[in-house]
């Protein structure tokens, strides 16, 4: 028993269990007796249009477009991929949301819109108000990314600056809308997910201006004007809960985090390993909560409770990350070198954090590896988990011992996975 390729072949099962290509088909409406139009965002885009085309009848026409991120596409035969700028927006991601925003008003009762919903989409839908500029945009974005926010305070603001997101999308559209979600937030919330462009939103320009002052966010003086206004009832608000503007939109989310953990659970149970899935709405400061998740470890190696090994602490979500130092990583390389500095070797512990689309925020690795012996070998190379801890630098740490995950882009994303095993 490998504890290293027991962890890698878990993330892979989890991530096996939100497949696009395996998911989409069973929730496929028949064609209408008009057109088809495929729309869609987010990092799982390209994998999902592929799953409709594969699964749509041969005499049946179709088309569309869809947004993802950079390296994120795949071929596709009749709807176009187009490759866009996460997590801050750019102008790629612009031209397409414009793009899908007027195929999507050229739509009659007649015909279908297919939506393909997937995190991500929060910026690679972005068709900023036009008194925004998508530099404004960029600002605001790179400042809620440093704030700390969760991802839904994030796109409460968003969604405020938007065209399209928000449900302003479904209200654009006359046609029946099927939108079909891979969640990636905690709580698996739609109109959080990639800013929800199809369904109602419960939250006001009031709340979005609440986020960026809770929240100290740097913002321009176009987003604030814009946020004002609204809040002061000059602008119309987004579509609401019960507003018949979205009445004509049906969602389902298809794949959840909690499914992959019960996949990843399922994969150490076949192995003699006793899996303990602690949730799928895991958050907070990726270095704190891996101070609690020691603290268990160790309750569980020194006195088997209250759990006796081998065990495998699952769980999910997604954790943040106050950004104060210049260093390189990821919430999940940052939540393993805070887990490094607490453990400090302790025997017979592994542990895995990675994010299911891939790539561990900006980087080039979806996460990385812990091993009992991570600490000694560090020392030896001269490096220390809580200097650079210190400087949010938690790639350079497991970097420097081979220890990063890369599987490039999985075409789907989830949230994040962390297993802590326990022999």
């Amino acid at each position: 028993m490998n504890p290293r390729s027991l962890l890698v072949d878990s993330f892979h099962a989890a991530v096996a269990a939100a497949d696009p290509l395996k998911i989409v088909a069973a929730h496929l409406p028949p064609p209408p007796s008009g057109r088809t139009l495929v729309m869609g965002a987010g990092k799982a885009a390209a994998s999902m249009a592929r799953a409709v085309e594969l699964a749509w009848p041969a005499t049946a026409a179709i088309q569309g477009l869809v947004v993802t991120r950079y390296a994120h596409g795949m071929l596709t035969d009749h709807i176009q991929v187009i490759e866009a700028g996460h997590p801050v927006p750019d102008g790629a991601g612009e031209s397409a949301a414009a793009q899908i925003l007027e195929r999507v008003q050229e739509l009659t009762p007649d015909d279908l819109l297919i939506a393909l919903v997937s995190g991500g989409g929060s910026s690679l839908l972005s068709l900023p108000v036009e008194t925004v500029s998508m530099a404004d945009l960029k600002a605001v974005t790179n400042s809620l990314l440093r704030s700390g926010a969760p991802i839904t305070e994030m796109n409460i603001v968003r969604k405020h600056l938007s065209r399209i997101q928000g449900g302003r999308l479904a209200a654009a559209c006359r046609a029946p809308i099927l939108t079909l979600v891979i969640s990636d937030v905690t709580g698996d919330d739609p109109s959080a997910i990639a800013s929800g462009p199809t369904c109602a939103d419960p939250s006001t320009y009031r709340d979005a201006l609440d986020v960026i002052s809770h929240f100290k966010v740097e913002a321009p003086a176009s987003v604030i004007a814009h946020l004002e206004k609204g809040a002061a009832g000059l602008i119309p608000e987004t579509p609401k809960p019960g507003d018949p503007d979205v009445a004509h939109s049906d969602i389902k989310v298809i794949a959840t985090a909690h499914q992959c953990l019960q996949a990843a659970a399922e994969f150490f149970r076949s192995r003699q390993i006793t899996p303990v899935v602690l949730g799928d709405t895991v958050t907070g400061e990726a270095s704190e909560v891996a101070k609690v998740y020691a603290a268990l470890v160790r309750e569980i190696h020194v006195h088997h409770q209250p759990f006796r090994p081998p065990v495998a602490l699952i769980s999910g979500g997604e954790c943040t990350v106050t950004v104060r130092g210049n260093g390189r990583g990821g919430r999940c390389a940052e939540f393993l070198t805070s887990l490094a500095v607490e453990l400090d070797g302790m025997p017979e512990v592994y542990a895995l954090a990675a994010d299911t689309d891939g790539i561990d925020g900006t980087e080039d690795n979806a996460g990385a590896l812990l091993l009992p012996d991570s600490p000694a070998r560090a020392a030896a190379k001269g490096v220390s988990a809580k200097q650079l801890l210190g400087n949010n630098d938690g790639y350079s740490y497991f970097e420097a011992l081979d220890d990063l995950l890369v599987t490039g882009p999985t075409r789907t994303n989830v949230n994040d996975y962390r297993v802590i095993l326990i022999l």
